[in-house]
C-alpha cells in the first residue's frame, strides 16, 4: 500500500513539476523559441547546406610549360574529372602560388618543360601536383581526383606509345592491380557523413543548456528549495521538471535520424529499434549530466560554461572526424568521457553499416552509464544544494 502511494506521489511530482515548466515556456516566449524553433532551424539550415552531397568542380590552377599537346591533353582530361574545374592556367608556379594564397584556386598542377620529350625518350615524364592542406577536406579532394585524372592519362599515353612502338599486339594486362571498393557511403556524401555528426552534435549541445539552465533557474531566482518542497516527491519533481526537454530533443533527434534514413534508403527493424533506443539515451544522459554541473557548482552561468566546455568540444573529441588510436593522452580520456563519442560509434554501426545489434550493445551499455552515474550523483548535489537554501532562509 506504502508502495502504491509512493509510486503515486512520484508521478503526481513528476506531471505537476512537468506542467509548471510548461507554464514557465508558455510565458517566457523567448525560452520556447530557443528551444522550439531554433533547433528546427538548425536543422533545416544544416540539411540546407549540406544539400549539394558531393564536392563538384574544385578550382584547380594548371601550369603548362612543356606547351605541346601532352600538356593540352592532360588539362583536358583534368578539366573533364567531376571534381575538378580548370580555374587559371598561370604562366608559372610563382603566378599558381597567388592564386593558392588568394584561396582562389585548392590544388595546383604542374608540368615541368620537356616533359613531352622526356617521356619519348626516357619512357617516363614526372606531373607534379600540389594542395592546400590548410583546407583539408577540399584540398585532399583535389589531390585525390587530380590522382585519378592523370592515372587515367597515363594509362592511355602509356597504351598509345607501346603500341607505336611495338603494335597493338603488344599490349596487355598489367600482371597486377589493384581493385578497391568504397564500403559504406560509396558516393562519398559529404551531406551523409557530416549531417550525421552534426545533428546528434548540435542538439544534444542545445538540449543540455536548455536543461542546465532550467534547474539553474530555480537556484537564481531562489526558488528552488520552495518548490521541491511543495512537491512531496523532490527527485520525482527534478525530473519532471527536465522532462519537456527530453521528449522535445528527442523527437528533434528522431527527426534527424529520419532524415539521414531518406538519405541512406532504407534500414531494418533492428536497426531502427537500436537508434532509437541510442537516441532516448543520448538525451537522457543530456538530462543527468546537466543536473551533475548545476548540482556541483550551485551557480546557473557556471554550469552552462561548463556544459559549453564539456560538450560543446564533444563533436571535435568524438572521433569520427579525427582517430584518436594514437593520440595523446588527454584527448584519449576526453574522448571516453563524452557520450557522444558512444552515440556515434553506434549510429555509424546501425544506420551506415547495418551492422548486427549485439555489436552495438556495449556502446548503449555506455550511454546508459552516462544516464545512471550523472543522474545519481547530480541529484544527490542538486537536493543537497536546495536544503542548504532552506537552511540558510
Amino acid at each position: 500500500m506504502a508502495a502504491a502511494v509512493n509510486s503515486r506521489g512520484c508521478a503526481g511530482a513528476l506531471l505537476a513539476s512537468a506542467r509548471r515548466e510548461l507554464r514557465f515556456l508558455r510565458r517566457n516566449p523567448a525560452d520556447l523559441v530557443l528551444v522550439t524553433v531554433f533547433p528546427l532551424a538548425m536543422l533545416a539550415a544544416l540539411a540546407w547546406l549540406l544539400s549539394a552531397a558531393v564536392i563538384r568542380d574544385l578550382p584547380i590552377a594548371y601550369v603548362d610549360q612543356d606547351g605541346g599537346t601532352l600538356g593540352r591533353a592532360l588539362a583536358r582530361r583534368l578539366d573533364a574529372s567531376p571534381g575538378l574545374r580548370v580555374a587559371a592556367q598561370p604562366r608559372d608556379l610563382a603566378e599558381a602560388w597567388s592564386l593558392v594564397r588568394s584561396l582562389q584556386v585548392y590544388a595546383v598542377v604542374y608540368l615541368p618543360a620537356n616533359a613531352a620529350r622526356d617521356l619519348q625518350r626516357l619512357g617516363s615524364g614526372t606531373v607534379f601536383s600540389y594542395y592546400n592542406a590548410s583546407y583539408l577536406t577540399a584540398g585532399q579532394g583535389a589531390s585525390r581526383d587530380i590522382a585519378a585524372a592523370v592515372g587515367a592519362f597515363n594509362l592511355q599515353v602509356l597504351q598509345e606509345e607501346i603500341a607505336l612502338r611495338s603494335g597493338p599486339g603488344a599490349l596487355r594486362r598489367p600482371p597486377v592491380t589493384v581493385q578497391s571498393a568504397i564500403l559504406f557511403n560509396s558516393a562519398r556524401s559529404f551531406e551523409y557523413f557530416l549531417l550525421g555528426l552534426l545533428f546528434p552534435a548540435v542538439l544534444h549541445l542545445v538540449a543540455c543548456l536548455a536543461m542546465a539552465g532550467s534547474l539553474g533557474r530555480e537556484i537564481r531566482d531562489g526558488t528552488q528549495a520552495a518548490w521541491l518542497a511543495q512537491s512531496g516527491a523532490p527527485g520525482c519533481a527534478v525530473a519532471g521538471k527536465l522532462l519537456p526537454y527530453f521528449l522535445l530533443f528527442a523527437g528533434y533527434g528522431l527527426l534527424g535520424t529520419g532524415y539521414l534514413i531518406v538519405l541512406h534508403g532504407s534500414i531494418g527493424a533492428v536497426q531502427f529499434a537500436m537508434l532509437l533506443l541510442a537516441q532516448l539515451a543520448l538525451y537522457a544522459a543530456c538530462a543527468a549530466i546537466a543536473t551533475l554541473l548545476v548540482g556541483l557548482t550551485r551557480d546557473m552561468g557556471k554550469a552552462l560554461s561548463f556544459v559549453g566546455l564539456y560538450v560543446g568540444t564533444a563533436m571535435a573529441f568524438s572521433g569520427a572526424t579525427f582517430p584518436v588510436v594514437d593520440a595523446p593522452l588527454f584527448t584519449r580520456v576526453w574522448n571516453t568521457l563524452l557520450p557522444l563519442t558512444a552515440y556515434v560509434k553506434l549510429q555509424a554501426q546501425q544506420l551506415t553499416m547495418g551492422a548486427p545489434a549485439l555489436v552495438s550493445l556495449p556502446a548503449l551499455g555506455t550511454l546508459l552509464l552516462f544516464v545512471l552515474v550523472p543522474a545519481l550523483i547530480g541529484l544527490r548535489a542538486y537536493l543537497r544544494a536546495a536544503d542548504a537554501a532552506a537552511a540558510a532562509a
